[in-house]
């Protein structure tokens, strides 16, 4: 710790150390409480006003508006699935991104702790003691003199007046860093939390497209049995088992390429949940439609408090202005306070004596003359600063409502696909079963048989894909809108003590 009791170099000093007299005290309690009263008392900060939303008053092809809620939907209550759930919580607890996200708000949050503390003095507690030997031939009195100092007390060092709002502003600047930080790890847990639910709805499409091909081959294997033998007693021809041959063949490299994609799925859930999770294909792991019910997206302007990304690019906006502030201050004189209050005493045993007291006030006023032009492009910094995040803040609205209306028509039309997907599946196993009892018959050759069981094959496949990317676009729909209750939270519980 500095020497409190040592002068401090500065353009305005103003030093006292007096006898402790008790109006010497009173005047000095007045002088405190005086310059603690006037600290902070303006600010030199813009007004802080928010770019009005060019929003429309609804959505595409949503028809008239409506108030519905449905995005506050706790993730628990709109993901059902017994094990999607414990996934989430999973991911929630050991995700590496969302865990990044902590530490970052965390970091911020003793940032803003950091830069609180300068709004009041630092107090310390000192003690020294000096011995010294001055020579006879440098002491005034022609004798060797031996000195004593001893001192003890409690002060504090350049204690910033802030008449203009610097301190002040800084410290909202931090604060509003925080709330920003804060809502960018929402947004992490947000999006987190739909990566979990869509990788596990693709390793559902996944298993029950390979729980298909797995079938399709058994079937197709037991075809090429029967042709086999019929080649052997002469029944048909070589041609229609080397087609029969084909269809086994290309069914079985499908199967492989969807337990290639089904394990590559399954170590992009493990990455997300941070620990390896079961990899067993199921039967009963099946796409389900009404897994996750349809969602009313309500009006656009509720994008405004739903969507954390939005609200931390206010957040970052108040930051900037604030720092405007703070950059308009530093044009003005710098007001510190240094003192201290004490007892010294050429003695040891004199520290505690009844005119050992000793106190010490120091005023410190400071204003740079030539600086290069640095506060100015200082302050012009902070002004397009400023402007860049009202630019972040409008696109972060309209990625918003574009996030929206995309998810709400991947919705529509993905809802008609799974119809159309249905429909064609339907169409795909008739004409199966008429093209082989038309063989059976004599009526064509096997190539027709070829290929409509090759395009039911694709037809099954197109259908599961579909369905679970309507799945997909329920997800993207409820993350659009905000996520539900994870990111419905009061920026008041989130600040610090004393933050107001």
């Amino acid at each position: 710790m500095p020497n409190m009791f040592a002068p401090l170099p500065a353009v305005i000093r103003m030093k006292y150390r007096l006898a402790p007299k008790k109006k010497d005290k009173v005047a000095y309690l007045a002088i405190m409480l005086l310059v603690l009263g006037l600290s902070g008392c303006t600010s030199l900060a813009p007004p802080h006003s928010v770019p009005e939303a060019t929003l429309p008053d609804v959505y595409p092809d949503e028809g008239m508006p409506t108030t519905a809620a449905d995005a506050d939907i706790a993730w628990r209550s709109y993901f059902t699935d017994i094990k999607l759930q414990a996934l989430i919580e999973q991911a929630l607890a050991t995700n590496y991104d969302l865990r990044g996200a902590l530490l970052r708000v965390e970091q911020a949050r003793a940032a803003y702790g950091i830069q609180r503390a300068e709004l009041l003095p630092t107090l310390g507690v000192e003690a020294a003691g000096e011995r010294s030997r001055t020579p006879s031939d440098l002491s005034p009195s022609g004798h060797t003199l031996i000195g004593n100092r001893f001192q003890a007390g409690i002060g504090f060092s350049t204690w910033e007046l802030d008449f203009w709002g610097r301190v002040r502003s800084l410290n909202e600047a931090a604060l509003e860093q925080y709330l920003a930080t804060d809502e960018a790890r929402r947004a992490t847990e947000i999006s987190l939390i739909a990566q979990v639910a869509d990788s596990y709805f693709r390793l559902q499409e996944l298993d029950e497209r390979l729980n298909l091909a797995r079938r399709t081959i058994d079937s197709r294997q037991e075809s090429l049995r029967i042709f086999t033998r019929r080649v052997e007693v002469g029944a048909t021809s070589p041609l229609e088992l080397t087609q029969v041959e084909m269809l086994l063949q290309q069914a079985k490299a499908l199967g492989a390429q969807l337990e290639q994609a089904r394990a590559q799925q399954a170590n992009a859930l493990a990455l997300l949940v941070g620990s390896p999770i079961e990899t067993v294909t199921s039967d009963e792991h099946k796409i389900a439609e009404d897994t996750l019910a349809p969602l009313a997206p309500g009006l656009p302007s509720d994008l405004l408090i739903r969507r954390p990304d939005i609200r931390a690019a206010e957040h970052l906006l108040r930051s900037a202005n604030a720092n405007i502030g703070a950059a308009r201050a530093a044009f003005f004189p710098r007001i510190a306070l240094t003192g201290s209050l004490g007892t010294a005493s050429a003695d040891l045993n004199g520290l505690l004596g009844a005119d050992s007291q000793a106190w010490n006030f120091s005023p410190t006023l400071s204003l740079p003359i030539f600086d290069s032009g640095r506060r100015r492009a200082n302050l012009t910094l902070t002004e397009l600063r400023r402007e860049q995040a009202v630019v972040e803040y409008e696109q972060a609205i309209q990625q918003a409502f574009r996030d929206v209306a995309d998810a709400l028509a991947a919705n529509r039309w993905l809802a008609e696909q799974v119809e159309t997907a249905n429909d064609m599946l339907a169409v795909q196993r008739e004409r199966a079963r008429l093209a082989m009892l038309r063989y059976e018959s004599g009526a064509v050759p096997y190539l027709e048989v070829l290929d409509a069981q090759r395009d039911l094959l694709s037809a099954e496949q197109q259908r599961v894909e579909v369905r679970r990317q309507l799945l997909s676009a329920r997800v993207a729909l409820y993350t659009a809108l905000g996520g539900g209750s994870v990111a419905v939270v009061s920026n008041s519980a989130l600040i610090p003590p004393h933050a107001e």
